[in-house]
């Protein structure tokens, strides 16, 4: 996507964040500050816990930023049906994009029929309630090897998930160019986008991640990103 700054505007860099509401001490204030806050930059969407959803849907009705929330999150250990149910209950509430959490343990125990049937019967269930409904598969890369990165996107791809995506932002390490990289050179750009997420604080660590193969961003921190991107802009009074 975008490698230079040079091709951007702010507006653009706006509309690849998804802006990430996700701690769980945040308050009702705060989430409904933070959906303003998408509503004022206009990002691709606001994540948000569960419960959020209807709120945000109600604060941010009259724009284009989609809603998001995450599924199984942080460990993606909850069962299938439990998944399943969940996201059902977001799409009623207002979603209408979900970043799942795969099977950590059966992804590394080998056990890929059932990480892919977990993730197909998600995306078959959000699909049939809304097909527009998009389904981001979360690998958390820092718990993985290599090789289980690799399995878990065909997984993922296999499953009709939309993007595979880096992290969950409460592990042990978030997105990096060579699990960006690895991510995108493994899986059909055709068919499935790829979404860097976990310690992107910077306008540069943007840049770097597009570069990688990122076709959206998770942060916190859209605000100083957006800001950094304007100020550059700004031309050389000298």
């Amino acid at each position: 996507m975008f490698s230079s700054i040079d091709s951007l505007t702010p507006e653009q860099v706006a509309r690849t964040i998804d802006h990430a509401l996700l701690r769980p001490d945040m308050t009702t204030e705060e989430v409904i500050t933070g959906c303003q806050l998408c509503a004022k930059y206009q990002t691709a969407s606001v994540c948000v816990r569960p419960c959020d959803v209807a709120l945000a849907a109600s604060v941010l009705k009259d724009t284009a930023v989609q809603v998001g929330t995450v599924i199984g999150f942080p460990h993606g250990t909850t069962s299938t049906q439990a998944k399943v149910a969940e996201s059902l209950q977001a799409l009623d509430d207002g979603a209408t994009e979900l970043d799942m959490v795969l099977n950590i343990g059966r992804l590394k125990s080998g056990d890929l029929t059932f990480v892919q049937q977990d993730i197909h019967e998600v995306v078959q269930a959000a699909k049939h309630k809304l097909a527009e409904c998009c389904v981001k598969v979360i690998l958390e890369c820092s718990l993985l090897t290599d090789d289980e990165k690799l399995l878990a996107c065909k997984a993922a791809q296999d499953a009709g998930a939309d993007y595979v995506k880096t992290s969950t932002g409460f592990s042990t390490g978030g997105a990096t160019v060579a699990d960006l990289k690895l991510m995108r050179g493994c899986t059909d750009p055709e068919r499935v986008h790829v979404k860097a997420s976990g310690g992107i604080r910077t306008l540069d660590d943007l840049l770097a991640c597009f570069q990688a193969g990122a076709d959206r961003i998770g942060a916190s921190a859209t605000v100083a990103i957006v800001d950094e991107m304007r100020a550059r802009k700004v031309p050389d009074a000298a």
